[in-house]
């Protein structure tokens, strides 16, 4: 396996979700997958889901992110850096009344592009919100319920 490297202008913007997108499994030799996302104050970023393989990483670039991990809601400030193992719950959003941008990584992940396309879709009104949920083994994206995140 080769380098892999990513320039800004050359990485696929996805402009109505917020996400632009670095290197998925086929790039990294299977290691990993990575994107960056902005999220605005107000709007769900992620309902709570879990992976059943993959851990996901979250560093927060700038902004605050919260973070609901397991059954506990936490804030995450610029700098942070949190880990979700497999199998547990999380969900995220913006906090505060200003942008949050992320990096993500996920590791032992199945190729996620094409989920965070059909989201683009749905962002757009373009796919029904439904087709999300046909994918779950597919990209290893299982939404859960969550009275944590409900309550928050």
């Amino acid at each position: 396996m080769e380098p892999v490297l990513i320039r800004a202008d050359d990485a696929e913007v996805l402009s109505a979700s917020g996400v632009t997108l670095f290197a998925d499994v086929e790039a990294t030799g299977g290691h990993l997958t990575s994107h960056r996302s902005v999220f605005h104050p107000g709007k769900e970023g992620a309902p709570p889901h879990l992976h059943k393989e993959a851990a996901e990483l979250f560093f927060v670039l700038s902004g605050s992110l919260r973070v609901l991990t397991g059954e506990d809601v936490i804030t995450l400030a610029q700098g942070d850096f949190l880990v979700v193992p497999p199998n547990t719950p999380h969900a995220f959003e913006a906090a505060g009344d200003t942008e949050a941008e992320v990096l993500f990584v996920l590791t032992h992940a199945k190729p996620r592009f094409g989920y965070y396309r059909l989201l683009e879709g749905v962002y757009r009104g373009e796919t029904d919100p439904a087709e999300l949920g046909k994918t779950s083994d597919l990209y290893d994206n299982h939404y859960v319920e969550s009275a944590a995140w409900q309550a928050r």
